[in-house]
């Protein structure tokens, strides 16, 4: 964990899913992890990492909170903070949960608002209905999955965060759009963006585009992958963001609304 408490070296990890095969997709990650650099604080997976995007929710759900088990281990030995979302079974219900698990094996989850209904996501899994900020430091950090990105009110920043995180199975034939949209979350907020994708093909035949990156406030690429595994590593600076803020304090004038 690194000493200096305005700066976030994040590692994203972008790996091919083994379609719903748990035991093969956590060794992956485990030995992606132990091979990361040291002094990283923040790692973040892919969107239901541990299975691939299946609408098979009840013979793949986190049965025992097994996956959790595994990130709460994985982030204390390696004194982390780790997120990425599984499938959830909460009370006979199902969500697209994305955990955020700190060093000490502290967990704050957020549900999947926006469900894709394209792939049949909503006759699946329930909807969450909160917005949740989780926390490193002084940095503070919207939590997002996949099609969440599509929908700018929900993501709109009310001056409580810093970076949004979006997990994702994004298809290739929409790349453009997860480029597009990501880059216009980082402006439109003066906030970091992480987008941490998978690559390769599922076990529905479609194709995942990878393009994981980090997003300054600007709408300039940090750092980014193409379509190929991989681990990504950029610094987040908090006094980047607030100079910025600052000097081009645009959200002064930004609107008043309210979610229902």
């Amino acid at each position: 964990m690194s000493t200096e408490p305005l700066k976030i070296k994040t590692a994203i990890i972008q790996a091919e899913l083994v379609w719903e095969n748990y035991m093969a997709n956590i060794q992956k990650f485990d030995q992606l992890i132990g091979n990361i650099n040291s002094d990283t604080d923040l790692v973040v997976l892919p969107e239901t990492f541990s299975t691939g995007f299946t609408m098979n929710v009840k013979d793949h759900t986190d049965h025992g909170n097994k996956t959790l088990d595994w990130m709460i281990r994985t982030a204390q030995f390696h004194r982390i903070y780790l997120t990425g979302s599984i499938i959830a079974n909460d009370e006979g219900r199902y969500y697209n949960r994305l955990y955020w698990v700190d060093p000490m094996g502290s967990v704050t989850y957020y549900n999947k608002r926006h469900l894709f209904r394209m792939g049949g996501e909503e006759q699946y899994y329930s909807p969450g209905n909160q917005r949740v900020i989780a926390k490193i430091g002084d940095f503070r950090f919207l939590l997002q999955i996949c099609y969440d990105l599509r929908f700018p009110v929900f993501a709109r920043n009310r001056k409580d965060y810093d970076v949004i995180v979006y997990v994702a199975n994004w298809p290739m034939e929409r790349k453009h759009v997860w480029d597009s949209l990501l880059i216009a979350r980082a402006l439109e907020n003066q906030s970091y963006v992480i987008g941490a994708n998978c690559c390769g093909i599922d076990g529905e035949g479609v194709e995942n585009c990878g393009a994981s990156c980090i997003i300054d406030a600007k709408g300039q690429y940090k750092t980014r992958l193409k379509d190929q595994p991989g681990i990504l590593y950029s610094v987040l600076d908090l006094e980047e963001i607030t100079s910025f803020r600052k000097k081009f304090p645009v959200w002064k004038d930004a609107d008043d609304f309210q979610l229902k």
